[in-house]
């Protein structure tokens, strides 16, 4: 879990350069978007959560035409990318805000839409009831998440070089599923994929990580470059070519609005909510 500060100030860094090095969230984003397939009817109002620089934003409004496309991201300089994707036949909304506590009303998206970016959060259960709370009952969640296997050969060459320096902690599938779980989404639907690129050098693996944010997830030390000849040594080589990996879990989750009324788990138990209008439209069938 992250402090959203830091996590802002990391992506205004690198927004400007961030497509040219975005390989791995460009190829898992197509991955995701063909899983829109699973709607269930069109959607009038989605909601790309930690948006980035507006790639599923532009691709997700010229698949649905008709839906008003939100796109969210905590980073202004990402806005600020996705502007230039915005125009007036695909014309996107984009709002400044934190996942944690969208500024969006209740039950107002028929698919929330999420790629590499629920791992940023603060507070994983907070964004699960969250995302619960501006989904409607039947809308879908659709998201990709980072797992903890992620970065592992950069984490064996910290290993024999600083024992000190590990890769922050991630949910697993398990984890994502549980949490779906505990905040009331139906018919929860986890996999995972794992997904290996291969570097020239140490030096273009630690530039591309730097450049995409993900270096606040990998095992990372600023001064890396006083061991790097240490560092290149202990990490595996591909035989062809002598390149080096670097494998990256991704989980995907497919979820769904639960009914209205359908308790979630808390601390202090089971607990079932109701909008207004909902509770009159029962009233008035009776």
């Amino acid at each position: 879990m992250h402090d959203p500060r830091v996590v802002s100030e990391a992506f205004d860094r690198v927004a400007a350069a961030y497509d040219r090095y975005a390989a791995l969230e460009q190829e898992v984003c197509q991955r995701l978007l063909e899983r829109c397939e699973y709607q269930r009817r069109e959607p009038r109002h989605i909601l790309d959560l930690g948006c980035g620089t507006g790639q599923a934003s532009q691709a997700l409004k010229r698949k649905f035409r008709k839906s008003q496309v939100i796109a969210l991201d905590l980073s202004l300089a990402m806005l600020n990318q996705s502007r230039r994707r915005s125009g007036l036949l695909h014309p996107l909304r984009l709002v400044c805000g934190n996942m944690d506590r969208m500024p969006l009303a209740e039950q107002s998206l028929d698919l929330v839409f999420s790629n590499l970016a629920l791992h940023w959060s603060s507070s994983y259960p907070g964004l699960m009831e969250e995302i619960r709370r501006v989904l409607r009952p039947d809308g879908m969640l659709l998201f990709t998440a980072l797992g903890p296997l992620s970065f592992a050969e950069l984490g064996q060459a910290w290993g024999a070089v600083d024992a000190t320096v590990s890769p922050q902690s991630l949910p697993d599938l398990l984890a994502w599923g549980d949490l779906l779980m505990g905040a009331g989404f139906a018919q929860p639907v986890m996999d995972v994929q794992r997904i290996t690129l291969q570097y020239s050098s140490l030096e273009a693996m630690l530039e591309e990580l730097q450049s995409t944010g993900n270096a606040l997830l990998a095992p990372y030390r600023p001064d890396w470059a006083s061991m790097a000849a240490e560092l290149a040594k202990s990490l595996p080589r591909q035989s062809e070519g002598g390149r080096y990996p670097l494998g990256f879990e991704v989980v995907f989750g497919t979820a769904f609005g639960p009914p209205e009324g359908q308790p979630r788990k808390t601390a202090d138990g089971d607990v079932a909510t109701f909008s207004v209008d909902g509770l009159l439209k029962t009233r008035r069938l009776r």
